[in-house]
């Protein structure tokens, strides 16, 4: 799932287009409000999801989240108070356990209900995903040098397979969208991915892409199954497809190099083992 950008800790007080995100441009007003406005027109769905779906959703969850309220309509911005915090690194435990316990509550939030109020449903996340993966297998798969084409085809065919159950993901959730100062979680952002569709997803980075310590954490907290390690396993495998999906539209070559790069070494350490995270 393709999020929008890392969105970066400012010095000063406003900032232009400060995150460099891929779906919006971001603007530090007054060091309070965070301005939202999304770059293409296709994107302003994911937007009003978000002032429809988190003010209902922040008070169910144990970390603090954006509540937006749309500011204007021409052009779309929406504003919400600015969380503070740098992007989290990954290898502190009690980072880990903060937001493997914001997991557990994220995804034991009624699907149902979710939808109601204004998250995408399950039939629709996974139709935008059979239509992503039909991308990477024609555009991604080509790419692949030949010691790994074939962990690469075996992946793009195991992940179109519908999740076994679906609950309400935050979808994008890197080192950039979990926001901390010191040892606290200050916040979780960037809810444009968030949606009704394969929990394991949000186990992706938070305990493949970290440092044992933390990894370690999320899981205590969070305790998965077998299922889900493995599945979270192929979410991490399939990250950096998306990046090279940007490059090769609006991103440019720079982003089809990284994320091949990022591919290659994640189907060469990942793809041919059992290796995955430890269940708790």
């Amino acid at each position: 799932m393709v999020g929008s950008g890392p969105v970066s800790g400012l010095d000063d007080n406003t900032g232009d287009d400060f995150d460099g995100g891929w779906d919006n441009r971001v603007t530090l007003v007054d060091g309070r409000w965070v301005d939202r406005t999304p770059r293409f027109p296709d994107r302003e769905a994911q937007l009003r999801r978000e002032v429809e779906l988190l003010p209902w959703l922040a008070p169910l969850l144990p970390l603090p989240v954006p509540v937006p309220q749309i500011l204007s309509e021409d052009p779309l911005t929406v504003r919400h108070e600015y969380l503070p915090g740098g992007p989290c690194p990954g290898t502190s435990p009690a980072h880990g356990s903060a937001v493997g316990d914001f997991l557990r509550a994220l995804h034991d939030v009624d699907p149902d209900d979710a939808v109601r109020h204004g998250a995408r449903d399950a039939s629709a996340a996974q139709g935008e995903m059979r239509e992503t993966l039909a991308r990477m297998e024609r555009d991604v798969l080509p790419l692949l040098p030949h010691h790994v084409a074939s962990i690469g085809r075996a992946l793009v065919d195991r992940m179109a397979t519908p999740p076994p159950v679906s609950r309400l993901v935050h979808g994008d959730l890197g080192p950039e969208h979990i926001r901390v100062v010191g040892e606290q979680v200050g916040g979780v952002i960037d809810w444009g991915d968030t949606c009704v569709t394969d929990p394991a997803v949000d186990l992706a980075w938070t305990t493949l892409g970290s440092a044992p310590a933390f990894a370690d954490a999320v899981l205590a907290a969070y305790r998965p199954d077998e299922e889900q390690v493995v599945r979270a396993r192929d979410w991490h495998l399939l990250g950096p497809w998306h990046e090279v999906l940007y490059g090769l539209g609006s991103g440019g070559p720079a982003f089809v190099e990284s994320g091949l790069e990022g591919a290659i070494a994640r189907l060469e350490r990942f793809g041919r083992s059992e290796e995955a995270p430890r269940t708790r």
